[in-house]
């Protein structure tokens, strides 16, 4: 099986390289060699490139910056996605995607299922949810992951710039009243990996399973929650931290507004697949032991 993914350097897409080597010939692209905004030649370079399966794991993910490139937004998270869905479909191949919790308006109470009434609060968010849409119009042989905070011990993540700012700050505000759960993304690879595994085991694998899934760690945290057990693991580990004052989003402005609680039901990921991901400070724990 010839295997494309694309975002190869980004965090999710590091780690599936890794994962889906064993399921076959995995073919990489970054923005270089596959430009997903650049949507005109997008088809006929997936074409020459002859994949069995899409694994799509790019995306334009600055939601702050999304507010003002509204359009490049729009390209790769959107249009993009919808081209990969069309030639998927013309090639009767499966496309696997990630989406966000920012399809949500966070208003709720309670962990998001799947079929719970989208309202996004920002552009980054529309563009994902228009991307979700299109996927959906456009083939019958598709999974998209939901996820969230998602986290690893390269990239551009929460855990990174704690443990930069943790060198030469001694104080750090931290917004306590947004609730999600952080997620390794060395973990997503994973379980797209046995998700596929068990995709050659059932000949009507994608009429019975295609569709939406929330795949996220297990447990409930806030921003401020995760960068305490950030400090906390750090400091076990000899080094200095900051000490951390919890503030509101209102003290914390930013161009775009995020969901209050980002939390997703797992449940149909569990029903549909047997898998679930551990506890988010159990994770974490990993990944800063290094122990990945």
């Amino acid at each position: 099986m010839r295997i494309l993914i694309t975002g190869k350097y980004g965090q999710v897409g590091h780690e599936l390289t890794r994962s889906l080597s064993c399921l076959g010939d995995v073919v990489t692209t970054d923005s270089k060699t596959l430009d997903l905004s650049k949507t005109e030649e997008l088809a006929e370079k997936v074409e020459k490139l002859a994949p069995d399966l899409i694994v799509n794991a790019a995306a334009y993910t600055a939601v702050d910056k999304a507010e003002t490139e509204q359009e490049l937004a729009y390209k790769v998270n959107a249009l993009a996605p919808q081209i990969l869905a069309e030639v998927a479909k013309n090639r009767d191949i499966p496309l696997i995607h990630y989406s966000t919790d920012y399809v949500f308006n966070g208003c709720s109470d309670r962990a998001w299922t799947e079929d719970a009434e989208t309202q996004p609060l920002n552009v980054y968010g529309r563009t994902k949810l228009a991307g979700e849409l299109a996927i959906s119009n456009a083939t019958d042989k598709y999974l998209i992951f939901r996820t969230s905070w998602v986290y690893g011990a390269r990239g551009a993540n929460f855990l990174n710039t704690m443990k930069r700012l943790a060198i030469d700050k001694v104080q750090l505000s931290i917004v306590h009243d947004q609730v999600g759960t952080p997620t390794w993304a060395r973990h997503i690879a994973d379980v797209t990996a046995q998700v596929i595994s068990q995709s050659h085991q059932q000949t009507d694998f994608w009429q019975n399973h295609s569709g939406v899934y929330h795949l996220s760690g297990a447990g409930r945290a806030s921003w401020f929650d995760f960068a305490q057990q950030i400090f906390n693991l750090m400091a076990a580990q000899g080094h200095s931290v900051p000490k951390l004052h919890p503030i509101t989003t209102r003290d914390y402005p930013t161009p775009a507004n995020r969901p209050a609680n980002s939390l997703l039901d797992n449940t149909k990921l569990k029903q549909h697949f047997d898998l679930a991901l551990p506890d988010w400070q159990t994770t974490l724990e990993w990944v800063m032991s290094g122990e990945e």
